[in-house]
């Protein structure tokens, strides 16, 4: 297992973190599954554990909680908040009002007395910068987190939460959690130049694109993959962005067999490989999974591997971008592109 610096924190986190996303209802574990996966996580060198209240509806850091008991000083524990987890209003967003109840449930929930990073799971545009910094300051101080990110912010928004952080003397962000992926390139575009600017640690999620790039999707194969059954549309391929991640997917594959290596490790490899990325977030369901993704663990893609994955997907380019999390939001609401 690789160590790398989380940002400019001086916090040395593995280079493969364990995403928790699959515990609970979504991926349909037992605690005891779950303590499994962690066990053999921990012991294969990894040292950083992201999950997040809405996963599950809070059933995932309920597991985490339990499968870390007893051994929470050797973790970096991260959690996000955000994202709504029932139909009140008020229960969502970044505002003061509601991370300051979110956390307390977190820590509730997960059993410890302090979050190592808190993540702001996506931008709220009804809140200002100011507030949900200040808030974050606060929890910061107050010692119940250490440090806290963004995830899948704008690569604008990355910026102006620096400035606002700056202007009114505040902690800022010290991650950022993007979509990242051999099929996903679009934030080599625009967020991974605005990390390295401001010193940001990057955390990828779904580098194996959601299981595209688990070798499980193939040519002439039925996909039964975990996430077709509750995402149909995103595996149709009929849909030519499917298709096109298809076709992607068959090259990839040649290109790993011609290195020795599974495709998992040629897309993990890739992820890790960029200098702008401290980390890929991988997130198994079973023990078979994760001891899949350890296997690229120390995985260093040569330059000619490196140029091959270029020509079958070029850099910056997202194979299905209208799947990204990040986009303004006059580029989904008309009413906010029109007068």
């Amino acid at each position: 297992m690789q160590y790398r610096t989380l940002g400019r924190t001086g916090v040395q986190v593995s280079s493969l973190a364990l995403g928790a996303m699959n515990f609970g209802r979504i991926g349909r574990t037992t605690q005891e599954e779950v303590t499994a996966v962690v066990d053999a996580a921990l012991a294969g060198g990894i040292n950083l554990i992201d999950t997040a209240d809405v996963y599950s509806g809070g059933e995932s850091e309920e597991l985490v909680g339990k499968a870390i008991a007893g051994r929470r000083d050797d973790i970096v524990l991260a959690t996000k908040a955000g994202l709504p987890m029932d139909g009140e209003r008020s229960h969502r967003g970044s505002s003061r009002h509601w991370l300051a109840t979110a956390l307390d449930d977190s820590l509730r929930r997960l059993g410890v007395d302090h979050i190592d990073l808190y993540q702001i799971h996506r931008w709220d545009p009804s809140t200002s910068d100011e507030e949900t910094l200040s808030a974050l300051t606060d929890l910061q101080r107050a010692g119940k987190i250490r440090y806290f990110g963004s995830s899948t912010f704008p690569a604008y928004r990355l910026v102006q939460s620096q400035w606002a952080a700056r202007d009114n003397r505040l902690s800022r962000y010290v991650t950022e959690q993007p979509n990242y992926s051999i099929l996903q390139r679009g934030i080599e575009t625009h967020v991974l130049p605005v990390t390295e600017q401001y010193g940001l640690g990057v955390l990828a999620w779904s580098p194996l694109a959601s299981g595209w790039l688990s070798g499980a999707i193939r040519e002439g194969r039925e996909i039964t993959t975990h996430r077709s059954a509750f995402m149909p549309q995103r595996f149709d391929t009929t849909v030519p962005a499917n298709r096109a991640r298809l076709d992607a997917v068959e090259k990839l594959a040649g290109v790993a067999d011609e290195a020795g290596l599974t495709l998992i490790q040629l897309a993990l490899g890739f992820v890790t490989a960029h200098p702008a990325v401290t980390g890929a977030i991988i997130g198994p369901r079973t023990l078979d999974h994760l001891h899949s993704q350890l296997a690229a663990a120390d995985t260093v893609l040569s330059a000619d591997v490196l140029d091959a994955i270029d020509t079958i997907v070029a850099p910056g380019v997202d194979l299905a971008a209208h799947e990204k999390n990040d986009a303004p939001p006059a580029l989904l609401d008309p009413s906010l592109r029109r007068r």
